[in-house]
């Protein structure tokens, strides 16, 4: 009830700014006492929000804060599920991991685990993924969908053109996607997106999307072994950005995209995700576990498998492997 009451407060603001809301015309909107809406708004306060209060005039924020809390991504955000319960945490050791949890615990479809920071931040193949605090956004998305196992990796393919869409619309920068997760800017990392079940036996339970996106990272900030293959969108465009911004725009285009996929497949996703892969068409070196395939990336199939058309003409089906762009 109390987050409900917040939510309708913040969306109040959301839909006023920089205009003075009286605390009645607040409580009446709410629906709650003036007293409550004033205790609401000294909780913003010591969320870090500035709110001026002017006498016959009424409260409008004056500033919102650096960190990505539950209330500020709530401030304008509009969607209909993703991102209407969010679990906010200073630091965790991964957002994974909790919403695996959350996941088994039956938290509602599009619940959000977001963090400041990252202890143990964890990529594709259990690889590390670097999350210093109060620079990027770390989080991980539970979503519900009635599918077949196998169309599971179509997901990711589909988170990666909503990060896209999200970064240009925030930023201008124009970043691409290589197969199947990474986000790349001028050649450089700046996005990791990592899919994971919840399932048995043919029945999906879950799907946990975890998303690492380096935004106001500076050079110094990064590992000196990840200088040369990782950047933020700061660097790449020389100012600071509003992480609550990116993720309300992310949590948009998400939904959009997936109510989509819910409704015509994969089809309308696959164009978008071709549009945006910076591998298609270019001589790649595949590394699977089986083995290294060279070849030209020629597109991907209905479930999203690469396909490689090597030197004699055959075609070879990537299902996983890392990716390195050879031209």
């Amino acid at each position: 009830m109390q987050s409900e009451l917040r939510k309708k407060l913040l969306d109040a603001f959301a839909e006023n700014r920089d205009q003075y809301l009286s605390g009645q015309h607040l409580a009446d909107i709410v629906g709650c006492s003036r007293t409550a809406v004033w205790k609401h708004i000294e909780e913003l306060r010591k969320e870090g929000f500035e709110l001026e209060a002017v006498r016959r005039k009424g409260y409008r924020i004056v500033k919102i804060p650096e960190k990505v809390s539950q209330d500020e991504i709530r401030l304008g955000l509009n969607t209909i599920f993703i991102g209407q319960n969010i679990h906010y945490q200073e630091s965790v050791e991964s957002t994974q991991k909790i919403a695996h949890q959350l996941g088994l615990e039956n938290a509602s479809e599009g619940t959000v685990v977001i963090a400041e920071e990252q202890l143990s931040g964890r990529g594709r193949m259990q690889r590390h993924w670097h999350s210093p605090k109060s620079t990027g956004v770390w989080m991980s998305i539970i979503l519900r969908p009635k599918l077949p196992i196998p169309k599971a990796p179509q997901l990711t393919l589909l988170t990666a053109v909503a990060v896209v869409q999200a970064i240009e619309e925030c930023t201008g920068l124009t970043p691409e996607i290589k197969w199947p997760n990474d986000i790349l800017i001028n050649g450089k990392k700046v996005t990791g997106i990592l899919t994971e079940l919840q399932a048995e036996a043919d029945t999906i339970h879950s799907v946990i999307i975890g998303i690492g996106i380096n935004v106001n990272q500076q050079l110094q900030d990064f590992p000196e072994e990840l200088r040369s293959i990782a950047t933020s969108l700061s660097i790449e465009k020389g100012e600071l950005f509003n992480r609550a911004d990116l993720i309300r725009s992310l949590f948009s285009k998400l939904e959009k995209l997936y109510l989509l996929y819910l409704e015509k497949d994969f089809s309308p996703v696959k164009l978008l995700w071709e549009s945006y892969a910076v591998s298609i068409g270019k001589m790649i070196n595949a590394r699977t576990l089986s083995g290294n395939i060279y070849g030209k990336a020629i597109g991907i199939t209905e479930d999203g498998v690469l396909l490689i058309k090597d030197n004699d003409g055959k075609i070879h089906q990537i299902y996983s492997a890392d990716i390195e762009l050879t031209e």
